[in-house]
């Protein structure tokens, strides 16, 4: 059942013999919110789901993300956000085109029910058989990198799925510790921060904020991009499966849980961020992902 001091609504859910089970939850268990909280913008974010009809691996339970992820629909229900974001990494690996196309279809079946507002920042796993033009295709979604707006605040997804030479991952072209942000791609960044006024956020798989084999090796030229805007907030990321958290210039490089991490619903993690007009950011998280405060 969910942390109690998490618990968000009327149901909890559980996993019981990898089946989805709603219970009734008790009334004490609803937190009380703040008066203006229904004026923040909420997203709901998730990432690292991994999904994959295939036996578990090590700590990876590719097939019970499915299950976790109808939790995070419940929580999301209760929660009515704005937009929904996987930050990367949304299916695994398959041998064939077609397998992963279904695994694909799958898991998104259950994604797009969630919300009608929807964001896919691509991981690497995105396009480990498929292509990029492949796998936006089996969303929907027109481009790989590109900006939006809602409220008082801009967003910015990134693609950090190229090689060094500049080649785009497809088809195990690549090894997934070379993760890199072109050069076209940076020139489109550096205008699109310079066009809003906005409180900036930004997603994205690989992190920005650090220099190991999980890191954007041209991290540091992003970085100054994203601290020269004056404008960005936070950016939230995935890719090492774990909770982390970095101040780096006066923005916050917010690492989150992956899903597909440990068994049973205990193991779950996803998140509501709420974004407030002032840009105070307040990220509640759910079973593993950890609750951050941001001003």
């Amino acid at each position: 059942m969910m942390n109690p001091g998490n618990a968000r609504g009327t149901r909890r859910a559980f996993l019981q013999n990898g089946t989805l089970v709603l219970a009734a939850a008790s009334v004490s268990s609803l937190p009380l919110y703040a008066e203006d909280a229904a004026e923040d913008l909420c997203v709901g974010l998730i990432t690292d789901l991994h999904y994959a009809d295939k036996p578990s691996a090590g700590s990876r339970h590719y097939r019970e993300t499915l299950a976790k992820l109808e939790e995070a629909a419940l929580q999301f229900e209760r929660d009515q956000p704005a937009f929904v974001v996987e930050l990367g990494d949304f299916i695994d690996a398959a041998d064939s085109v077609e397998t992963e196309q279904r695994y694909l279809r799958t898991i998104n079946q259950t994604f797009s029910a969630i919300c009608d507002s929807r964001h896919y920042v691509l991981g690497n796993h995105c396009v480990d058989t498929l292509s990029k033009e492949e796998f936006l295709g089996g969303v929907g979604q027109a481009k790989s990198y590109y900006s939006f707006e809602q409220g008082d605040y801009h967003f910015v997804v990134l693609d950090s799925c190229f090689r060094s030479d500049g080649v785009a991952y497809e088809r195990k072209n690549f090894k997934w510790t070379d993760a890199n942000i072109p050069a076209a791609e940076m020139d489109w960044l550096a205008d699109d921060l310079a066009g809003t006024q906005k409180h900036i956020v930004v997603f994205a798989h690989q992190r920005i904020d650090v220099d190991n084999h999980y890191g954007v090796r041209n991290n540091a030229e992003v970085r100054h991009l994203l601290e020269s805007s004056g404008k960005v907030k936070a950016v939230f990321q995935g890719h090492s499966h774990q909770n982390d958290l970095n101040d780096i210039g006066g923005i916050h490089y917010c690492t989150l849980v992956a899903m597909v991490e440990g068994s049973g619903a205990e193991h779950n993690g996803y998140s509501a961020l709420r974004l407030a007009a002032d840009g105070t950011i307040r990220l509640t998280g759910f079973r593993k992902q950890m609750d951050r405060n941001f001003s």
